[in-house]
């Protein structure tokens, strides 16, 4: 068998010959599999030297070629190398102005059936390199179905550093992003070729997948986006809000997260109200703000807030007429009825979407639970307060933009981050709380007895419950005195036990 000879003949650049010589010995021994590895190497060389665009169609007749051979499923090694070549052209084709994708989809088409050595770095690179012109690629989602996300390498999950430092997203969270935006553009629809629709069995297929990688790589920005976007496009509204907020909070500050979570509403649902008026009160270019505020003018116009309404219009149609882009009818008709007319336009709106932030600011935290706590001390000067919820649960935090006025015995309905080991917690949301539900609180209670208070002594007790020295000196209580009032549970740190701490005498007999 001529082996030795073809594969000189192409080491050392002489194809033409090497070709001939394979091409003969193929012919007459066509199942021959030692004659298929010989020249397919020979084809491996011509992708080699016409791996360019200049020279695609010659790339192309070799991948074909490579392909008719129908070599077994264990003949990898061929395609792992070609792959290198293949993924070459394709970043080129890629790069163009205008990249010619009917050459990529021929090179999709003919690369189907190669077998590639699943998860290696060359299938990786293949990957990327189809990857990289997904955007315009009507055949992406076909693309990556084909390839299968489960076959990303090691490496492929990690960020890339580039040589002037800086970090790039992993290849398997661009590519689940990519998959997410494709799946969002829609589909052709069967009945009319201009219109897209969403699949949504294509979306519940997928949202697995998505899910196992937001567990598994937490680091990952972007994910929890896109499948609150897909579970939005699905219509399933109950689970898109908890699936939304992890990421919501690392991009709180950015409006579109904000409006996009305002989708998550109904429009007479004052949440909805509030996302919008949060992300019209962040500073962003007044370009990407149009969408955002038409969204509101239309809920304004719902609650005839007109004057509200006339201000987001007008900023709208100033913003698109600096651009000469065109007006959209809906606006134009809003321009047109009467109670345009008579609407007194503001400067702005920011002292409407004041009214509203902290309605927004709360929806980041649903998924911590609200707890029911009372104020057990306050210290109005550094503006910091202990509470206590039950024997379980107490501490301290600052409350200077939160709270006005704050007394003992307040009842408050907060959401918390405990802070270190100290009893320091954040405030992640907080409002006072009707008083009544202080009957329902462990650590309150309405008691009634004798005050026991000795001679010289500053304080006192009434049953189990701790009279303090301001309480004794306000009321002038003396020993054996009948009197009732309210107390809260305490922690006392040399004793270290809760006792009964009167804040407040209600009546004395």
């Amino acid at each position: 068998m001529p082996a030795k000879e073809i594969k000189e003949l192409r080491q050392s650049g002489r194809l033409e010959e090497a070709l001939k010589m394979a091409n003969e010995e193929l012919k007459a021994q066509p199942d021959n599999i030692w004659a298929k590895r010989n020249i397919c190497w020979v084809y491996y060389e011509y992708l080699k030297v016409n791996s360019t665009i200049e020279n695609i169609e010659v790339f192309i007749d070799n991948l074909v070629k490579l392909k008719e051979l129908q070599l077994p499923v264990e003949e990898n090694m061929v395609f792992d190398n070609a792959a290198y070549q293949i993924g070459k052209v394709l970043f080129a084709l890629n790069k163009m102005e205008q990249p010619d994708y009917t050459k990529i989809n021929q090179i999709f088409d003919i690369v189907k059936v190669f077998h590639f050595t699943k998860p290696s770095e060359s299938y990786s690179f293949l990957y990327k390199a189809f990857h990289k012109g997904y955007k315009n690629w009507s055949r992406y989602i076909e693309f990556a179905d084909w390839w299968g996300f489960n076959n990303f390498f090691e490496s492929d999950y990690l960020k890339e550093k580039m040589p002037n430092g800086k970090e790039v997203m992993a290849i398997v969270e661009q590519a689940y992003i990519a998959y997410s935006k494709k799946i969002l553009e829609g589909f052709p629809s069967e009945m009319n070729q201009f219109e897209r629709v969403i699949d949504k069995d294509k979306i519940n297929s997928f949202l697995p997948s998505l899910e196992l990688i937001i567990e598994k790589y937490p680091d990952y920005q972007y994910p929890q986006y896109f499948k609150a976007k897909l579970l939005l496009a699905s219509g399933d509204k109950e689970n898109v809000l908890a699936s939304f907020l992890p990421f919501a909070k690392q991009k709180k500050n950015d409006f579109w997260v904000w409006e996009l979570m305002s989708d998550v509403f109904e429009n007479d649902d004052e949440r909805k109200t509030a996302c919008l008026c949060k992300a019209l009160s962040l500073k962003s270019p007044e370009d990407f703000l149009i969408k955002t505020r038409q969204k509101l003018a239309d809920i304004l116009i719902g609650k005839e807030l007109f004057s509200e309404a006339k201000t987001e219009i007008v900023k709208i149609i100033k913003t698109r007429e600096k651009h000469d882009w065109k007006v959209p009818f809906n606006i134009s008709k809003w321009t047109q009825e009467s109670w345009f007319t008579a609407a007194q336009e503001k400067h702005n709106n920011k002292e409407y979407y004041s009214k509203y932030i902290t309605v927004a600011e709360d929806i980041l935290f649903l998924d911590v639970e609200e707890e029911l706590v009372l104020i057990e001390f306050v210290n109005s000067d550094k503006k910091m307060l202990n509470f206590i919820k039950d024997k379980s649960m107490s501490g301290f935090f600052n409350y200077s933009h939160d709270l006005k006025q704050p007394k003992i015995g307040d009842v408050l309905k907060v959401r918390l981050l405990k802070i270190g080991a100290e009893g320091f917690y954040k405030v992640l949301t907080l409002k006072k709380a009707d008083s009544d539900l202080k009957e329902n609180s462990e650590a309150h209670k309405i008691f009634q007895g004798k005050t026991r208070i000795n001679d010289g002594s500053l304080f006192g007790f009434i049953e189990d419950v701790f009279i303090p020295n301001n309480i004794v000196k306000e009321h002038k209580l003396t020993n054996g005195q009948v009197a009732s009032g309210k107390a809260i549970l305490s922690y006392n740190k040399k004793k270290e036990a809760y006792g009964w701490k009167c804040y407040s005498i209600t009546n004395i007999q």
